[in-house]
């Protein structure tokens, strides 16, 4: 059947007619902006499958000064989803909560919490190959994004100074906080194509970088951090004290060579944190030092004029009554030196040196000394201690106050102050960074004076003395023992101590200064029996760890002779 021209032109035409409208709705659709065209749908396609991928940024490195690594962060990845888009996925809620770790009731009840949201996290910190396999699943709604966690290599042992991060990986206690926005760093950011699952197709534009944090190194020398540790647990244990903090330093920089206390914390696992353990105890806790501060009113006394080293002081009958106070010493040690005072730690010698001097003299040694005042340290929350300062004092105020009493201070504000000894008559402040130049000093007692001091301090070590268990073989060790009651409502309580060593080494050219504080020991309990042990043992490992020339082999020697040689 032949068709009739008409047609055949009418059928031809409507073909080209609908060609050429398709080339025009292809036109206005692609390249023309006519009536909502390409631009709007090239948006609403970007905004269904471009997006600006935030790169994290690694927190910097805390390391010793040495380099050794103590906090770092570690790649991880965290999950969330999109409740909105997760409820038309519940068929796969099930595998989802298995993958999770989490029952299934716990995963529909935060979804339908957050139903009017967008956003909600399904597991913080979660290991990158544990998150790609959960990613695999392709369930709708749930996505990955990358983080950093934050690992602590020295666990326990530095928990104290460190501190630790928080989830986002921002500080929150020690030197983590103090130092947070040197440390944090600036995230980048990328433009991506992202398919249906929230998978990187690929990269749209690079975008801008992350800046990664700056690196801290400090002053600590982890092997000593690691050995003051170790030895001041074992104290702990063996004395069933209740805390107990030992601090180290370099006499010469004042660097803070190892800060360690007990009870300690895992920042790794705190998933059982308690508040007691979290404290730093050396930098934070206020104690009264007892004794430990005699060797600061013998400053007084040489300054005075009034005595020397050798200068007598009758303590017959072994007390004295000040006030209605009376205060004894173990024994009746009859006529003692001023040195020989400071060795034996009379109460009564030191009270009658103390009640001969203008009591604003001994105030302004201590003063002189950084006690009262915080030692800039840095850390976070750190204790001032207390000085007092009256106009009109009372004997007895007078006297307690010239052997401990009446005053507070810290373990790292008594290691500073035990470092003017060590430096001979300079102070200066201490530093938990290593420090590249010499920090400011500044001599508040004379070079003679603090040598005087020192002789008299190695003579509380040796025979006779307080502390004769402070001693390190090979070496000479000088410094002081203190046992204060502690303070407590009302008063002291009888039967409850702070038992203190603080000394310097090696006594010739003094190098390390360290105090070891424990806190409420059972048993024993006098600074010369439970904290010296302590000492000895850390400064020991200290001065061979750092190359120190010992200066007392001829008495090590001495001492491994057999017993018949003497009398040869």
């Amino acid at each position: 059947m032949q068709i009739s021209p008409w047609r055949f032109r009418i059928v031809v035409g409507g073909l080209l007619l609908l060609a050429f409208l398709l080339a025009w709705r292809a036109l206005t659709l692609q390249v023309l902006d006519v009536d909502r065209g390409y631009q709007f749908l090239q948006g609403q396609g970007n905004a269904r499958t471009n997006r600006t991928e935030v790169i994290p940024a690694h927190r910097g490195i805390i390391s010793d000064r040495n380099g050794e690594p103590l906090a770092v962060s570690t790649p991880v990845a965290s999950i969330w989803a999109n409740p909105q888009e997760l409820q038309s996925a519940k068929s796969d809620w099930a595998r989802l909560a298995t993958a999770l770790d989490m029952p299934a009731s716990e995963l529909s009840r935060r979804v339908g919490r957050y139903s009017n949201s967008q956003f909600m996290y399904l597991r913080r910190h979660v290991a990158p190959a544990a998150a790609q396999a959960l990613m695999q699943m392709k369930i709708p709604g749930v996505y990955l994004q990358r983080e950093y966690r934050r690992f602590y290599p020295a666990g326990e042992v530095t928990a104290h100074l460190l501190g630790f991060t928080d989830v986002d990986d921002r500080g929150q206690e020690g030197l983590e906080l103090t130092y947070d926005e040197w440390l944090n760093g600036t995230p980048g950011r990328k433009r991506v194509l992202k398919d249906l699952y929230g998978n990187i197709i690929r990269e749209i534009d690079a975008g801008e970088a992350a800046s990664p944090g700056k690196d801290v190194q400090l002053s600590i020398d982890l092997r000593l951090q690691y050995l003051a540790y170790r030895e001041l647990k074992a104290a702990i244990n063996r004395t069933g004290a209740k805390a107990g903090s030992v601090v180290i330093i370099d006499s010469e920089t004042g660097e803070v060579l190892a800060l360690v206390n007990q009870p300690s914390f895992n920042p790794n696992n705190r998933n059982q944190l308690s508040l007691d353990a979290l404290r730093n105890r050396a930098v934070i806790d206020m104690f009264e030092p007892g004794s430990t501060v005699k060797p600061m009113t013998m400053v007084a006394a040489l300054e005075s004029g009034k005595y020397q080293p050798d200068t007598t002081i009758n303590t017959h009958p072994g007390y004295i009554k000040v006030g209605s106070k009376v205060l004894e010493d173990h024994r009746n040690y009859g006529v003692l030196t001023v040195a020989e005072v400071l060795k034996k730690s009379s109460q009564v010698g030191t009270t009658k040196i103390a009640l001969s001097l203008d009591e604003h003299d001994v105030w302004g040694v201590f003063d002189r000394f950084g006690l009262g005042h915080s030692t800039n340290s840095g850390f976070p929350g750190e204790s001032s201690g207390m000085l007092p300062n009256r106009p009109n004092w009372r004997a007895i105020e007078r006297a307690t106050f010239a052997f401990g009493y009446g005053i507070t201070v810290t373990n790292l504000q008594l290691a500073q102050a035990y470092s003017v000894f060590a430096n001979r008559g300079v102070f200066q402040q201490v530093s938990l960074l290593k420090r590249t130049e010499k920090p400011a000093q500044q001599q508040v007692i004379s070079a003679k004076i603090a040598r005087q001091v020192v002789d008299m301090l190695e003579d509380v070590t040796e025979l006779g003395g307080t502390a004769t268990r402070a001693q390190v073989d090979a070496y000479r060790i000088a410094g002081k023992t203190g046992t204060s009651h502690k303070a407590i409502a009302g008063g002291y309580a009888e039967d409850r101590y702070f038992a203190i060593f603080a000394g310097v080494a090696p006594a010739s050219n003094p190098r390390i200064v360290a105090v070891v504080t424990i806190d409420e020991p059972k048993g024993d309990y006098f600074g010369g029996l439970v904290a010296a042990p302590v000492f000895s043992k850390v400064v020991s490992d200290a001065l061979r760890l750092l190359n120190i020339a010992p200066d007392n082999i001829e008495a090590t020697e001495s001492k491994a002779k057999p017993k018949g040689d003497a009398a040869a």
